[in-house]
């Protein structure tokens, strides 16, 4: 089967259509009424909850496709202006190729800065962009130059820039002020600013000292209602001849509490271990989660490898205590044989830096589910 019509209907990492996408109607009515009323929307939630997925799927409804040029920018790996420069670049230009010639060309016309990067197709004689990182010499030049030509499309354009709170960590100075000042300017277009790490998030959007305080409506995301999963995963193992026990994909979802890509993993898993015309039972669950985890051990055996002692004891106590509580009292010390409070509150702040815990008011608790079971199983 071809992508729009996948073997298996649970659908993991990307997003393929409304049919293998369950609910956020509500959500997804949220956005089209803030941008379509000239409000831009800070989107702020856990990763993994199903930011990107709903963005996608915001996108890809008619109303949206017909009105507007969309385009979506991940930053997550970025450290840098340029690079951010560099993606938003490539991403338009991306979504011009099935677009009309003229503006196309116009893209090179106005955005001179990366001209270079444009070069004929040896076999088609079609322009492509070929243009590498180092082509960008002056970052806020090509900022400037692609806003303009985003402010002289033939539609109105819309601009989701996922895990936002990056550009708070870029080496220039003042990114976040620069920012805001290029996209007040922006006339023509709307934007989405996604972000996974909240207390980032909210400090770039509510406070008064910041940049893009009060500049966009704040909106949440919260897991899938467990009933309304529930009955989108059985539809779509009836769909495929398969059955499915409606306790099935409750228990999976209150497994990761909602979170929208660990319960489609296992859920994943569970449909490929049904076999055609059987039914899943709670039974399967825990092969499934087995599988799950175990297809992963060797990254996740090299990333502990990879960690100091210290970092390494307190994930793993973490893990072993689920939601970690209290992690610099003597009860959790003794517990689980750490040294000191300095020493655990050093390594969960280097944790938390690197996306191996998530923090909830004094809840920690380590970030990848399938990590944390390995870990509390295998040390």
């Amino acid at each position: 089967m071809n992508d729009n019509n996948p073997v298996n209907p649970f659908v993991v990492g990307k997003y393929l259509s409304d049919a293998y996408f369950c609910d956020r109607s509500e959500e997804t009515a949220f956005l089209q009424k803030q941008l379509e009323n000239g409000r831009d929307v800070a989107l702020i939630s856990p990763r993994r909850m199903g930011k990107s997925g709903l963005i996608q799927h915001f996108f890809s409804q008619d109303s949206i496709k017909e009105k507007y040029h969309v385009f979506y920018v991940d930053i997550y790996a970025t450290t840098s202006l340029a690079e951010f420069v560099y993606l938003l670049g490539k991403e338009i230009y991306a979504q011009l190729k099935p677009q009309a010639a003229l503006w196309k060309d116009k893209f090179f016309q106005i955005v001179k800065s990366l001209r270079m990067g444009l070069k004929l197709d040896a076999m088609s004689g079609l322009p492509t962009f070929d243009l590498g990182l180092g082509d960008i010499q002056m970052p806020q030049t090509t900022l400037d130059e692609i806003f303009e030509y985003i402010d002289q499309a033939d539609k109105n354009c819309i601009i989701a820039i996922d895990e936002f709170q990056q550009i708070g960590g870029y080496g220039e100075k003042n990114v976040e002020a620069l920012l805001r000042t290029k996209i007040q300017q922006c006339r023509r277009s709307q934007f989405i600013f996604s972000g996974s790490k909240r207390h980032l998030m909210s400090n770039m959007f509510n406070s008064p000292a910041k940049p893009f305080y009060q500049s966009a409506v704040s909106m949440g995301l919260q897991p899938i209602p467990m009933s309304v999963y529930a009955e989108f995963a059985v539809k779509l193992f009836e769909q495929r001849g398969k059955h499915l026990d409606s306790e099935v994909a409750e228990t999976v979802w209150q497994y990761y509490d909602g979170y929208t890509w660990f319960v489609q993993m296992l859920m994943n898993e569970l449909f490929a271990l049904t076999p055609a015309g059987g039914e899943c039972r709670v039974t399967l669950i825990p092969e499934a989660r087995r599988n799950v985890v175990m297809a992963q051990e060797s990254s996740y055996a090299d990333l502990l490898s990879n960690l100091p002692p210290r970092q390494k004891l307190v994930l793993q106590a973490i893990a072993k205590e689920g939601n970690a509580k209290n992690i610099t009292s003597a009860n959790f010390i003794k517990k689980y044989n750490l040294s000191s409070a300095s020493s655990v509150q050093a390594a969960v702040k280097l944790l938390l830096k690197n996306d191996l815990l998530t923090q909830n008011g004094n809840v920690y608790r380590v970030y990848d589910r399938f990590f944390s079971e390995w870990l509390a199983k295998v040390y």
